[in-house]
Protein backbone atom coordinates (compact mmCIF):
# COMPACT_ATOMS: atom_id res chain seq x y z
CA UNK A 1 0.00 0.00 0.00
CA UNK A 2 1.26 3.78 -0.82
CA UNK A 3 1.09 5.80 2.30
CA UNK A 4 -1.24 8.69 2.51
CA UNK A 5 0.65 11.87 3.18
CA UNK A 6 -0.85 13.84 6.03
CA UNK A 7 -0.03 18.08 6.19
CA UNK A 8 0.74 19.44 9.23
CA UNK A 9 -1.90 22.44 8.79
CA UNK A 10 -1.42 25.52 11.18
CA UNK A 11 1.51 24.25 13.99
CA UNK A 12 -0.31 26.25 16.71
CA UNK A 13 -3.35 24.35 16.22
CA UNK A 14 -4.36 21.11 16.74
CA UNK A 15 -3.64 19.48 13.82
CA UNK A 16 0.10 18.02 14.74
CA UNK A 17 -1.49 16.74 18.10
CA UNK A 18 -4.65 15.03 16.24
CA UNK A 19 -2.13 13.48 13.62
CA UNK A 20 0.21 12.13 16.27
CA UNK A 21 -2.74 10.19 18.25
CA UNK A 22 -4.21 9.05 14.32
CA UNK A 23 -1.08 7.69 13.56
CA UNK A 24 -0.82 5.63 17.26
CA UNK A 25 -4.54 4.74 16.71
CA UNK A 26 -3.63 3.25 12.93
CA UNK A 27 0.15 2.68 12.73
CA UNK A 28 -0.08 -0.90 12.14
CA UNK A 29 -2.78 -0.78 9.92
CA UNK A 30 -2.42 2.23 7.49
CA UNK A 31 0.85 3.58 6.14
CA UNK A 32 1.39 7.00 6.72
CA UNK A 33 3.86 10.17 6.23
CA UNK A 34 3.60 13.42 8.50
CA UNK A 35 4.82 16.29 6.53
CA UNK A 36 5.89 19.19 8.60
CA UNK A 37 8.83 20.46 10.69
CA UNK A 38 9.07 17.74 13.67
CA UNK A 39 9.63 20.36 15.47
CA UNK A 40 5.82 21.47 16.02
CA UNK A 41 4.85 18.12 16.95
CA UNK A 42 3.64 17.16 20.18
CA UNK A 43 6.68 16.58 22.75
CA UNK A 44 7.69 12.94 23.40
CA UNK A 45 5.63 11.96 20.02
CA UNK A 46 7.93 9.02 18.65
CA UNK A 47 8.65 9.51 14.68
CA UNK A 48 11.82 9.32 12.45
CA UNK A 49 12.44 11.75 9.71
CA UNK A 50 12.82 9.58 6.23
CA UNK A 51 14.14 10.84 3.24
CA UNK A 52 11.61 9.83 0.72
CA UNK A 53 8.16 8.21 0.49
CA UNK A 54 9.33 4.50 0.12
CA UNK A 55 10.68 4.29 3.49
CA UNK A 56 7.16 4.97 4.68
CA UNK A 57 5.42 1.54 5.21
CA UNK A 58 8.76 -0.11 6.84
CA UNK A 59 8.86 2.62 9.54
CA UNK A 60 5.24 3.33 10.01
CA UNK A 61 4.69 0.49 12.92
CA UNK A 62 7.44 1.93 14.94
CA UNK A 63 7.25 5.30 14.73
CA UNK A 64 5.42 8.65 13.09
CA UNK A 65 6.98 8.54 9.66
CA UNK A 66 8.31 12.27 8.91
CA UNK A 67 9.89 14.47 5.68
CA UNK A 68 11.49 17.09 6.94
CA UNK A 69 9.51 20.49 6.00
CA UNK A 70 11.53 23.48 7.82
CA UNK A 71 9.35 26.44 9.06
CA UNK A 72 11.00 29.80 9.66
CA UNK A 73 10.30 29.44 13.59
CA UNK A 74 8.85 27.35 16.32
CA UNK A 75 5.31 27.14 17.40
CA UNK A 76 3.27 28.46 20.36
CA UNK A 77 0.12 26.68 21.14
CA UNK A 78 -2.99 28.82 20.24
CA UNK A 79 -0.60 31.81 18.73
CA UNK A 80 -0.51 31.47 15.23
CA UNK A 81 2.78 32.88 13.97
CA UNK A 82 2.47 35.23 10.74
CA UNK A 83 6.31 33.75 10.08
CA UNK A 84 5.19 29.77 9.61
CA UNK A 85 2.44 30.70 7.12
CA UNK A 86 4.27 30.48 4.02
CA UNK A 87 5.99 26.55 5.60
CA UNK A 88 2.23 25.97 5.70
CA UNK A 89 1.05 26.60 2.15
CA UNK A 90 4.31 25.37 0.53
CA UNK A 91 3.44 21.90 2.66
CA UNK A 92 0.21 21.81 0.76
CA UNK A 93 1.50 22.34 -2.86
CA UNK A 94 4.42 19.77 -1.84
CA UNK A 95 1.47 17.03 -0.94
CA UNK A 96 0.13 17.44 -4.18
CA UNK A 97 3.39 16.84 -6.25
CA UNK A 98 3.63 14.19 -4.28
CA UNK A 99 0.91 12.47 -4.88
CA UNK A 100 0.39 13.21 -8.49
CA UNK A 101 3.79 11.79 -8.77
CA UNK A 102 2.54 8.26 -7.30
CA UNK A 103 4.12 8.04 -4.56
CA UNK A 104 1.32 8.47 -2.22
CA UNK A 105 -2.17 7.29 -2.61
CA UNK A 106 -3.96 10.16 -0.61
CA UNK A 107 -3.60 13.69 0.80
CA UNK A 108 -5.01 13.76 4.57
CA UNK A 109 -4.93 17.31 5.82
CA UNK A 110 -4.99 18.81 8.80
CA UNK A 111 -6.48 22.35 9.51
CA UNK A 112 -5.29 25.74 8.56
CA UNK A 113 -5.85 29.11 9.77
CA UNK A 114 -6.95 31.30 6.85
CA UNK A 115 -6.02 34.96 8.25
CA UNK A 116 -2.73 33.77 9.67
CA UNK A 117 -1.80 32.52 6.09
CA UNK A 118 -3.78 35.99 4.31
CA UNK A 119 -1.40 37.60 7.20
CA UNK A 120 1.94 36.35 6.85
CA UNK A 121 2.21 35.10 2.89
CA UNK A 122 -0.77 37.10 1.37
CA UNK A 123 -2.48 33.74 0.48
CA UNK A 124 -4.97 34.46 -2.02
CA UNK A 125 -7.30 31.46 -1.92
CA UNK A 126 -10.45 31.51 -0.02
CA UNK A 127 -9.62 28.12 1.76
CA UNK A 128 -7.71 25.28 1.76
CA UNK A 129 -10.38 23.39 -1.32
CA UNK A 130 -9.59 26.24 -3.72
CA UNK A 131 -5.85 25.95 -3.45
CA UNK A 132 -6.08 22.71 -3.92
CA UNK A 133 -8.27 22.96 -6.96
CA UNK A 134 -6.01 25.58 -8.51
CA UNK A 135 -2.80 23.49 -7.64
CA UNK A 136 -4.57 20.41 -9.80
CA UNK A 137 -4.91 22.86 -12.63
CA UNK A 138 -7.98 24.53 -12.02
CA UNK A 139 -10.68 21.84 -11.96
CA UNK A 140 -14.11 21.72 -10.80
CA UNK A 141 -14.64 20.83 -6.99
CA UNK A 142 -17.07 19.91 -4.43
CA UNK A 143 -17.62 19.47 -0.83
CA UNK A 144 -18.92 16.16 0.61
CA UNK A 145 -18.99 15.65 4.02
CA UNK A 146 -19.20 12.19 4.95
CA UNK A 147 -19.90 9.70 7.67
CA UNK A 148 -21.12 6.34 8.33
CA UNK A 149 -24.78 8.12 8.55
CA UNK A 150 -24.68 10.26 6.16
CA UNK A 151 -22.88 11.69 2.74
CA UNK A 152 -23.76 15.48 1.61
CA UNK A 153 -22.75 17.93 -0.63
CA UNK A 154 -23.78 21.51 -0.35
CA UNK A 155 -24.50 23.04 -4.20
CA UNK A 156 -23.43 26.63 -2.73
CA UNK A 157 -20.50 26.94 0.66
CA UNK A 158 -19.28 29.94 1.96
CA UNK A 159 -21.75 32.75 1.25
CA UNK A 160 -24.45 34.77 2.97
CA UNK A 161 -27.72 32.77 2.93
CA UNK A 162 -29.47 36.23 0.87
CA UNK A 163 -26.44 35.38 -1.53
CA UNK A 164 -28.01 31.62 -2.47
CA UNK A 165 -31.02 32.02 -5.01
CA UNK A 166 -28.41 34.55 -7.08
CA UNK A 167 -25.46 31.80 -6.94
CA UNK A 168 -27.83 28.64 -7.25
CA UNK A 169 -27.82 28.21 -10.83
CA UNK A 170 -29.31 25.50 -13.44
CA UNK A 171 -25.50 24.79 -14.96
CA UNK A 172 -23.70 25.16 -11.44
CA UNK A 173 -26.16 22.22 -9.93
CA UNK A 174 -25.80 20.41 -12.96
CA UNK A 175 -22.19 20.15 -12.66
CA UNK A 176 -22.38 19.35 -8.79
CA UNK A 177 -25.03 16.66 -9.83
CA UNK A 178 -22.58 15.19 -12.14
CA UNK A 179 -19.06 15.49 -10.07
CA UNK A 180 -20.89 13.73 -7.28
CA UNK A 181 -22.07 11.37 -9.47
CA UNK A 182 -18.52 10.35 -11.15
CA UNK A 183 -16.73 10.57 -7.60
CA UNK A 184 -19.43 8.16 -6.24
CA UNK A 185 -18.83 5.62 -8.93
CA UNK A 186 -14.72 5.90 -9.17
CA UNK A 187 -13.84 6.68 -5.64
CA UNK A 188 -16.63 5.35 -3.10
CA UNK A 189 -17.31 2.41 -5.43
CA UNK A 190 -20.57 2.69 -6.30
CA UNK A 191 -21.81 1.40 -9.75
CA UNK A 192 -25.13 3.13 -10.02
CA UNK A 193 -25.11 5.96 -7.60
CA UNK A 194 -28.61 7.19 -5.89
CA UNK A 195 -28.64 10.87 -5.31
CA UNK A 196 -31.05 12.80 -3.51
CA UNK A 197 -31.67 16.82 -4.24
CA UNK A 198 -33.18 19.03 -1.65
CA UNK A 199 -35.58 21.97 -2.28
CA UNK A 200 -34.02 25.50 -1.84
CA UNK A 201 -37.37 26.62 -0.35
CA UNK A 202 -39.38 25.19 2.87
CA UNK A 203 -41.25 22.09 1.43
CA UNK A 204 -39.38 22.49 -2.04
CA UNK A 205 -41.58 25.46 -2.44
CA UNK A 206 -44.66 23.55 -1.88
CA UNK A 207 -46.10 24.40 -5.65
CA UNK A 208 -44.91 28.09 -5.67
CA UNK A 209 -46.71 28.81 -2.28
CA UNK A 210 -42.99 29.25 -0.49
CA UNK A 211 -40.93 30.32 -3.70
CA UNK A 212 -40.18 29.81 -6.96
CA UNK A 213 -37.36 28.04 -7.89
CA UNK A 214 -38.40 24.71 -8.06
CA UNK A 215 -40.97 25.49 -10.27
CA UNK A 216 -39.03 27.72 -12.27
CA UNK A 217 -35.83 25.13 -13.40
CA UNK A 218 -35.04 22.75 -10.43
CA UNK A 219 -37.67 20.46 -11.53
CA UNK A 220 -36.81 20.52 -14.60
CA UNK A 221 -33.56 19.97 -14.57
CA UNK A 222 -33.78 16.92 -12.36
CA UNK A 223 -36.10 15.17 -14.56
CA UNK A 224 -34.13 16.33 -17.31
CA UNK A 225 -30.79 14.80 -15.43
CA UNK A 226 -33.07 11.57 -14.88
CA UNK A 227 -33.26 11.41 -18.61
CA UNK A 228 -29.77 10.76 -19.24
CA UNK A 229 -29.41 8.21 -16.74
CA UNK A 230 -29.05 9.71 -13.66
CA UNK A 231 -30.69 7.99 -10.46
CA UNK A 232 -32.09 11.37 -8.81
CA UNK A 233 -34.65 11.57 -6.30
CA UNK A 234 -35.99 15.51 -6.09
CA UNK A 235 -36.64 18.05 -5.23
CA UNK A 236 -37.34 17.48 -2.20
CA UNK A 237 -38.49 19.25 1.50
CA UNK A 238 -35.07 19.47 3.22
CA UNK A 239 -37.07 19.14 6.64
CA UNK A 240 -37.85 14.84 5.78
CA UNK A 241 -34.73 14.09 3.77
CA UNK A 242 -32.34 12.98 6.85
CA UNK A 243 -34.48 11.06 9.25
CA UNK A 244 -32.74 6.90 8.80
CA UNK A 245 -35.80 5.34 6.62
CA UNK A 246 -34.90 8.71 3.98
CA UNK A 247 -31.31 7.68 4.18
CA UNK A 248 -31.85 4.10 2.99
CA UNK A 249 -33.17 5.23 -0.47
CA UNK A 250 -30.24 7.29 -1.47
CA UNK A 251 -25.99 7.33 -1.36
CA UNK A 252 -25.35 10.93 -1.04
CA UNK A 253 -27.99 13.72 -0.60
CA UNK A 254 -27.48 17.32 -2.43
CA UNK A 255 -28.38 20.27 -0.43
CA UNK A 256 -28.25 23.55 -1.83
CA UNK A 257 -26.66 25.51 1.17
CA UNK A 258 -24.03 25.25 3.69
CA UNK A 259 -26.22 24.95 6.44
CA UNK A 260 -29.03 22.98 5.06
CA UNK A 261 -25.50 20.07 4.44
CA UNK A 262 -23.98 20.54 7.90
CA UNK A 263 -26.53 20.81 10.22
CA UNK A 264 -27.73 17.51 9.77
CA UNK A 265 -24.01 15.59 9.46
CA UNK A 266 -23.05 17.19 12.50
CA UNK A 267 -26.22 16.32 14.43
CA UNK A 268 -26.07 12.84 13.35
CA UNK A 269 -22.30 11.99 13.78
CA UNK A 270 -20.48 15.31 15.04
CA UNK A 271 -17.07 13.75 15.74
CA UNK A 272 -16.92 11.21 12.84
CA UNK A 273 -17.54 13.29 9.73
CA UNK A 274 -14.79 13.90 7.16
CA UNK A 275 -14.88 16.59 4.37
CA UNK A 276 -13.61 14.95 1.28
CA UNK A 277 -12.94 17.40 -2.13
CA UNK A 278 -14.49 15.50 -5.05
CA UNK A 279 -13.58 16.47 -8.42
CA UNK A 280 -9.61 16.66 -7.72
CA UNK A 281 -7.50 13.96 -10.04
CA UNK A 282 -6.23 12.74 -6.43
CA UNK A 283 -7.81 11.86 -3.22
CA UNK A 284 -8.11 14.60 -0.36
CA UNK A 285 -9.58 14.08 2.78
CA UNK A 286 -10.23 16.46 5.78
CA UNK A 287 -11.46 16.15 9.50
CA UNK A 288 -14.21 18.39 9.59
CA UNK A 289 -13.06 20.22 12.33
CA UNK A 290 -10.66 23.52 12.79
CA UNK A 291 -7.73 24.68 13.97
CA UNK A 292 -9.32 24.86 17.57
CA UNK A 293 -6.59 27.45 19.27
CA UNK A 294 -8.66 27.24 22.59
CA UNK A 295 -7.55 23.52 23.44
CA UNK A 296 -4.37 23.73 21.00
CA UNK A 297 -1.65 21.74 23.20
CA UNK A 298 -3.52 20.78 26.20
CA UNK A 299 -3.42 17.03 25.03
CA UNK A 300 -7.41 17.30 25.10
CA UNK A 301 -8.50 17.59 21.36
CA UNK A 302 -10.41 14.99 20.42
CA UNK A 303 -8.95 12.46 17.22
CA UNK A 304 -11.62 11.01 16.57
CA UNK A 305 -12.22 13.33 12.87
CA UNK A 306 -8.61 12.69 11.61
CA UNK A 307 -9.06 9.32 12.46
CA UNK A 308 -12.15 8.75 10.11
CA UNK A 309 -10.43 11.18 7.73
CA UNK A 310 -7.58 8.89 7.59
CA UNK A 311 -9.69 5.42 7.25
CA UNK A 312 -11.78 6.86 4.52
CA UNK A 313 -8.99 8.05 2.26
CA UNK A 314 -7.59 4.48 2.68
CA UNK A 315 -10.81 3.31 1.69
CA UNK A 316 -11.38 5.44 -1.25
CA UNK A 317 -7.70 4.68 -2.58
CA UNK A 318 -8.19 1.24 -2.18
CA UNK A 319 -11.94 0.65 -3.90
Amino acid sequence: MKPIVLTCGEPAGVGPEVAARAWAALADRIPMVWLGDPRHLPEGTPHRVIQNMDEAAAVCTKALPVLHHPFAGHATAGQPDPANAAGVIDVIARAVDIVQSGKASAICTAPIHKKALKDGADFAYPGHTEYLAALAGGCDVVMMLASEQLRVVPATIHIALSEVPKALTPAGLRRTIEITHNSLQTQFGIPSPRIAISGLNPHAGEGGAMGSEELDWMNALVAQMQTESYALQGPLPADTMFHAAARERYDAAIAMYHDQALIPIKTLDFDRGVNVTLGLPFIRTSPDHGTAFDIAGKGIANPTSMIEAIRMAHRMSTT
